[in-house]
């Protein structure tokens, strides 16, 4: 048994399909004011960070805290989930023709301290979008898309956002899973 310090249904998701027994138990961290703190480091070290925080902020006792976040850069800017329909439509339109960077990672605490940490990288080339498509494609998927960064669900309508796409199918849903179970296996968590 694990704590998930999480409210995403995607990450809920890949836990229970994996067979993971988990409660989920969601971090109180104002990422926004961590990002500050953190000032100009990468994207993949602002997930690993925001991750880490948000695995630390739970109190489990002795029961794992499993922390996760992912960070959104398109040209060297990063985009937070959406907060309005309008902006969502703006960020698809600038995402429109170019590559977004996608960092995941995740952090592991016990006893109130990181145990085990990893994070992964994407890369989604996104197709030329019209306005057409964005206004269908926000008519179908919001306000789901709203709890996303980058305004796409994968397993859903938003894989018709791509033209290409490398990297782990599990860190662009929004955590390394595969590397999450060994950690948990190692801890003894999952059967070996």
């Amino acid at each position: 048994m694990i704590i998930l310090a999480s409210k995403s249904a995607s990450r809920r998701a890949m836990l229970g399909d994996a067979g993971v027994e988990f409660d989920v138990m969601p971090a109180a961290v104002d990422e926004r004011a961590l990002e500050a703190a953190l000032g100009a480091v990468p994207p993949s070290q602002v997930a690993l960070e925001l991750a880490k925080a948000k695995a630390v902020s739970i109190d489990g006792g002795e029961v794992p805290v499993l922390g996760s976040d992912s960070v959104l850069s398109v040209a060297g800017e990063r985009f937070d989930k959406p907060t309005s329909r309008a902006q969502a439509a703006e960020h698809l339109r600038y995402f429109s023709g170019k590559e977004m960077v996608l960092d995941s990672a995740a952090a592991i605490a016990l006893g109130g301290y990181v145990r085990w940490e990893h994070s992964d990288q994407a890369r989604l080339t996104v197709r030329d979008l019209t306005e057409d498509f964005i206004e269908r494609y926000l008519r179908a998927e919001w306000p789901e898309v709203a709890q996303c960064v980058g305004v796409f669900r994968i397993e859903a309508m938003g894989v018709q956002l791509f033209e290409k796409i490398e990297g782990d199918y599990f860190t662009v849903l929004g955590m390394p899973l595969l590397p999450v179970l060994r950690a948990l296996r190692e801890l003894e968590e999952l059967p070996a």
